[in-house]
């Protein structure tokens, strides 16, 4: 039933090479219609060349102003606390939530220890979790 399969593929051979092989000559022959036509008509393909650029500096003018967010100007201004007791209420902040986030992992690992949980254990285990994700979503940064 599980009999060794024996390749006479040579190792060699790759994804890359074995795509080479059977398509070469059509991107060669491809290449060589390319270069007729680029030889054929210079002026033509450099003022094809030169139309494409303008219309894409055009539509890129064009399209500026919608591509541009509105106005941020019309919303009023936060009044900016000094910048010393913001940082040291942001430590304070993040003091705090490290704090209630170390209680919880011990209650939720205390809770998880159990071998069966009753009604109460699952409700405060949910609470628990939903209070860590309450304070991973607020804590600033």
């Amino acid at each position: 039933m599980f009999k060794k399969i024996h390749s006479n593929r040579d190792p060699r051979d790759t994804l890359y090479s074995e795509l080479k092989k059977e398509f070469s000559v059509y991107v060669d022959k491809g290449n060589g219609a390319f270069k007729s036509l680029i030889c054929g008509y210079p002026k033509f393909i450099f003022g094809l060349m030169i139309a494409l650029l303008a219309a894409s500096l055009i539509l890129a003018v064009a399209l500026h102003h919608k591509m541009v967010p509105p106005d941020k100007a019309a919303k009023v201004p936060k009044a900016q606390p000094a910048p010393v007791s913001a940082g040291f209420d942001n430590i304070m902040a993040a003091g705090n939530a490290l704090k209630q986030t170390i209680r919880l992992r011990r209650q939720v690992d205390s809770i998880t220890g159990k071998k069966t949980l009753t009604k109460t254990d699952s409700l405060l285990l949910l609470h628990d979790l939903d209070s860590l994700q309450h304070i991973r979503i607020n804590l600033p940064h």
